[in-house]
């Protein structure tokens, strides 16, 4: 396949499919509902504050607003467990359940309230944890580790297709995708709803972030074995699509940096010949 024909088909998945003939979902077909969210697989949970006043630095939204950026950049200090806690929160934070355990009502807006994501944490500098790999559990507001971080710096680097700036983080925010979770109600159509969803979430926690002295990037390129293996998914029926490594904001150093990476980003700009009218 030609590069044009990838793109055609990248170009053709974008555009929405909801008024051409599909397979009948199995929603519709009345097969039984997966799960709102992932079980537990550790006997130890680690419960997490919903009091979120003393970790809120800023609360006037437009500000928060005006000064959300990425920032590839972060002190070498620990963020608070509490601060841990607002971040998931605004993300992936179930505020009420519907029906017989039907749909969750997130933070976040998701197609047909699927919610068809996890959430996994690469930590390496959070205030009463250990380096590990945790995964958030929505539905109790808590925490359970289930794997090792040896070396967090090089192994948040790695995932993140040798990025270096994302080993510098405090914690790295790994989102998965739980496929059947949509395709159960969307079908064929499930997958371009789900990476809409997926902006929402990450918008958020740019937000958040802002409101709590923390900075974010949010990454696609990541590197697709080696992050899945990192969070112990299969890859298959669970796998990661969105990263964003997380920690406090170090204003000055992503000033400074930003400002040299945009001169040469207009250097090189200038330095190509523009298209012919």
């Amino acid at each position: 396949m030609t590069a044009q024909e990838k793109i055609k088909l990248g170009r053709d998945f974008c555009k929405s499919p909801f008024g051409e003939e599909r397979e009948p979902s199995d929603q519709q077909k009345r097969l039984p509902q997966p799960p709102l969210a992932k079980a537990a697989v550790s006997d130890s949970i680690i419960p997490l504050t919903d009091d979120f006043s003393a970790v809120m630095t800023e609360t006037d939204f437009f500000t928060i607003l005006e000064g959300r950026s990425s920032q590839r950049f972060y002190k070498d200090e620990p963020i608070s467990l509490d601060q841990l806690a607002f971040l998931l929160y605004s993300c992936q934070g179930v505020k009420s359940i519907r029906g017989n355990h039907y749909a969750t009502l997130r933070t976040v807006p998701s197609g047909g309230a699927r919610h068809a994501f996890e959430m996994y944490l690469a930590v390496r500098k959070v205030e009463g944890l250990e380096p590990a790999v945790y995964h958030y559990l929505p539905l109790q507001h808590a925490l359970e580790k289930v794997g090792e971080l040896p070396e967090p710096e090089a192994q948040i680097t790695k995932a993140m297709h040798d990025q270096k700036f994302a080993g510098g983080c405090a914690v790295c925010f790994l989102m998965s995708f739980v496929p059947y979770r949509a395709e159960w109600r969307y079908s064929t159509t499930a997958h371009r709803v789900v990476l809409i969803d997926a902006g929402h979430v990450f918008q958020n926690l740019y937000l958040a972030c802002g409101a709590c002295g923390c900075g974010t990037c949010a990454i696609a390129a990541i590197d697709q074995p080696v992050a899945d293996e990192l969070c112990g998914l299969d890859g298959e029926e669970e796998f990661i699509i969105y990263a964003a490594p997380v920690g406090l904001m170090d204003a000055e150093k992503n000033a400074e940096v930003n400002a040299k990476l945009y001169a040469k980003t207009i250097e090189e700009s200038n330095a190509v010949k523009p298209l012919e009218k």
